[in-house]
């Protein structure tokens, strides 16, 4: 491989990737994607006789134009550049570099592409979809009320066992990316469904097998994180919402922008949805000014 390669070339490469895997928990096929992108641009560097120390943000923006120029997807442009930014943010802080070339180096606007996100009549219209009649149907409700209360990833909500809960407190414990432990409140809906469904549904589900894990399958197993996104999928179709546009992450959107229009502070949803930089929250803020533009394009005289 090509990353392989380039850690004989620039060692310092090979022990970035470890970290990645050591210190982030991120898997071996994000730190092989990360390892390929950035063989690549040490190969631009390479062809301008540059050293990797020595680089200057004209040089990551050329290499960079150089790959919309091949045509290269949105989303593999945009993996490229967060690979090259956390590459020189490992050199920063291990003392081989006093800073990063990339500050000014931002995601241009052809590259940024919004995330998708429920209306709340298309939320609502999800989270009644469900038959609260049937166990199966309480457990699906109250899952999906849970993931909109919360914002948590579909991975981190099937993970939930039954001590991550503080119900008397109103939180839920989440472990998110590189295992990092968060607190988020669940609020009174949220609350509400999961008494009722450990009090009616997940007894009656289990049939007195015991497990840990929070939400179970009718074989008393942990629910996972494709029969779940299935099952929304299945429940999206049911709320006449088009199930394609139904992603693993679109509740998680939903509630970041909902709370956003509602006026939350945007540092407290960066720590709800456990991202380590507020820029990666702050692509919510985008979502909010991009609707206000089309609602002024639509009714303003003017627009």
């Amino acid at each position: 491989m090509a990353a392989d390669r380039k850690k004989g070339d620039y060692p310092l490469l090979g022990k970035y990737l470890d970290s990645l895997t050591i210190e982030r928990g991120l898997s071996e096929n994000t730190r092989g994607s990360y390892g390929r992108d950035l063989a690549g641009y040490l190969d631009y560097l390479k062809r301008l006789k540059r050293n990797p120390h020595g680089a200057s943000p004209s040089d990551i923006s050329g290499f960079l134009f150089e790959l919309k120029e091949r045509g290269l997807s949105v989303r593999s442009y945009t993996r490229t550049l967060i690979a090259i930014r956390g590459f020189y943010k490992y050199l920063v802080k291990k003392g081989i570099m006093e800073s990063t070339p990339c500050s000014y180096v931002d995601i241009p606007s052809f590259a940024k592409k919004l995330p998708d996100y429920l209306s709340l009549k298309e939320v609502e219209g999800l989270l009644e979809s469900s038959d609260i009649k049937t166990k199966k149907g309480l457990r699906d409700k109250t899952m999906l009320e849970v993931l909109y209360a919360t914002g948590l990833r579909a991975s981190e909500l099937v993970n939930l066992n039954l001590n991550d809960l503080n119900l008397q407190a109103g939180f839920l414990r989440a472990f998110g990316k590189g295992s990092k432990e968060r607190f988020v409140p669940l609020g009174g809906e949220a609350l509400r469904w999961l008494k009722r469904y450990m009090d009616e549904s997940r007894p009656i589900i289990l049939k007195g097998r015991q497990s840990k894990h929070l939400f179970v399958t009718a074989r008393g197993k942990k629910m996972t994180r494709q029969n779940f996104w299935s099952l929304v999928k299945n429940h999206a179709r049911k709320a006449g919402i088009d199930k394609t546009r139904v992603k693993p992450h679109i509740l998680r959107h939903s509630f970041a922008t909902h709370l956003l229009d509602g006026g939350a502070d945007l540092r407290a949803v960066q720590e709800m949805l456990g991202h380590s930089d507020i820029s990666t929250t702050q692509v919510y803020t985008h979502v909010a000014a991009e609707r206000l533009k089309k609602l002024h394009g639509k009714y303003h005289p003017r627009g």
